[in-house]
């Protein structure tokens, strides 16, 4: 592809051949166009010299900035300008595209949302924290919303494998770093907001203002935006899409899409009565918890806003599997304790599982948390609060440290939950809780979910420690006398 068919006025002479694009300049090649951006902790625009050197026919990076021996495209806000010149050059793409925004219930609901068009026959995948999912594989990316040549270079390679619809996780850092621009995306979906990422954002209008980029600019005008309605945030969100002109489908106890007439908690899982276009529906959804069933139903509204008929989509809830360390039932233990491995890591996440759990348990729910060094510390307090206040019994430990002593850690989330134990080594913690756990009681592990590793240290110091909690769980069980998963 020449440069002249993704930049308008190439000088004369300039009009070279354009083979990739890359944001790191130990990926340049000859034919690259290179983004040079400003970071937190690393600036781009120092290594134009090598990316040049490298083979880099273009620099997209900021006006002022020294471009020697390239074409150079320069925009007040190069990452978004890169970002949508990549966009024409990764093609195809799948023509059903959408997003999931919100601070949980990202990875359920597009995960959910792949589940259900699968069922409704469709070739459909999904990407976000865990990953590119298919029907057959799941490839990790490391990252809620990968860098952009990573995301479209992934649409393009699920287009040439016949994929035709995608639903992908929008996390506040990749819209405000515009890490999935360029796209055709029919619609958009806000889950809720709660705190989190407030050592990026300035506050929680700034960090709802990130999220806002789904309806402000990402999703295609005339696209819809699917809107949980029982969020304190919802209304605002609403706001923002009707201020863009898009269609607009609520969902909840307040929605007018899909509305949820009642929620009758089971053994296994929970039936959902609904109304959705006049007419009642019941779901018998084989996952447990409230939050559970708004992700269903928010990946429900997704497939409806593409064309999806609902008797189908409805009937093909009652088919939805757990979707990886979201309230995942890691292993029943010999004393008949079940064990569930959720990812909560906010205090907004953590109350709703704990919440989720709660109506199942005849004797103490057991949760066993942490937090995470280098990482909003104002939420650690009233983490600590919610779980003392929710659940029978608490275990606070550790969970990625990174840079900061994993004490400290502990003694903020401990000073909120005095009632709490202390036991630093998460393995240790999960074997304590497990040990004692009865066959009335259920354990809840928090906060790392489906992740693989714990880390520990930063910089040159940083180690990544093999960490799983449902295999850890699950070895523990059979430590202390057996378990079933």
């Amino acid at each position: 592809m020449k440069l002249s068919q993704l930049v308008d006025n190439v000088p004369s002479g300039a009009d070279v051949s354009v083979t990739g694009f890359a944001i790191d300049h130990r990926k340049v090649a000859p034919g690259t166009v290179f983004g040079a951006f400003q970071g937190g902790r690393v600036n781009g625009e120092d290594f134009i010299p090598a990316a040049i050197a490298a083979g880099a026919v273009a620099i997209v990076t900021r006006p002022g900035v020294s471009v020697d021996g390239a074409v150079p495209i320069t925009d007040a806000q190069p990452r978004r300008a890169f970002a949508r010149l990549a966009a024409r050059f990764f093609r195809p793409v799948p023509p059903n595209i959408v997003a999931v925004t919100g601070t949980n219930g990202k990875t359920s609901t597009a995960e959910m949302t792949r589940q259900l068009w699968r069922m409704c026959g469709e070739r459909a995948a999904s990407i976000g924290t865990l990953g590119v999912t298919t029907q057959d594989e799941s490839v990790s990316t490391g990252l809620t919303t990968p860098d952009i040549v990573t995301f479209l270079s992934n649409m393009t390679g699920l287009a040439r494998e016949g994929v035709t619809h995608v639903a992908y996780e929008a996390s506040s850092h990749g819209l405000s770093q515009y890490r999935n621009e360029g796209l055709p995306v029919l619609a958009g979906a806000f889950t809720n907001l709660s705190r989190d990422h407030l050592d990026y954002h300035a506050d929680m209008d700034d960090y709802f203002a990130a999220k806002m980029r789904l309806f402000d600019e990402v999703v295609d005008p005339g696209g819809t935006a699917v809107v949980w309605a029982d969020d304190e945030w919802s209304a605002k969100a609403v706001d923002h899409a009707n201020a863009r002109g898009l269609r607009v489908m609520t969902i909840g106890e307040n929605g007018e899409t899909i509305r949820l007439n009642g929620r009758e908690p089971g053994q296994l899982g929970q039936v959902l009565s609904l109304t959705c276009g006049g007419q009642d529906y019941t779901v018998n959804l084989p996952l447990i918890g409230a939050y559970q069933a708004a992700n269903a139903l928010t990946a429900a509204g997704l497939v409806l806003a593409c064309g999806g008929e609902a008797d189908r989509v409805f009937d093909a809830m009652s088919r939805l599997q757990p979707v990886r360390g979201r309230l995942e039932r890691a292993v029943i233990t010999a004393s008949r304790a079940p064990v569930y491995v959720d990812y909560a890591h906010t205090p907004d996440a953590l109350g709703a599982a704990i919440a989720a759990l709660r109506p199942h348990v005849t004797g103490r729910l057991i949760t066993i948390f942490g937090a995470g060094g280098d990482r909003d510390r104002g939420k650690r307090a009233p983490m600590g609060e919610i779980a003392q206040a929710q659940s029978d019994l608490v275990i606070v430990t550790d969970d990625n440290p990174r840079g900061e002593d994993p004490a400290t850690i502990r003694a903020e989330i401990m000073q909120a939950a005095p009632q709490a134990r202390e036991i630093a080594g998460r393995r240790e913690a999960i074997a304590a809780a497990l040990s004692e756990a009865g066959p009335a009681d259920i354990v809840l592990i928090a906060g790392k979910g489906h992740e693989q590793g714990q880390v520990i240290g930063a910089g040159d110091t940083m180690r990544v420690i093999p960490f799983d909690d449902v295999s850890v769980a699950r070895e523990c069980a059979a430590s202390v006398g057996g378990g079933a998963g």
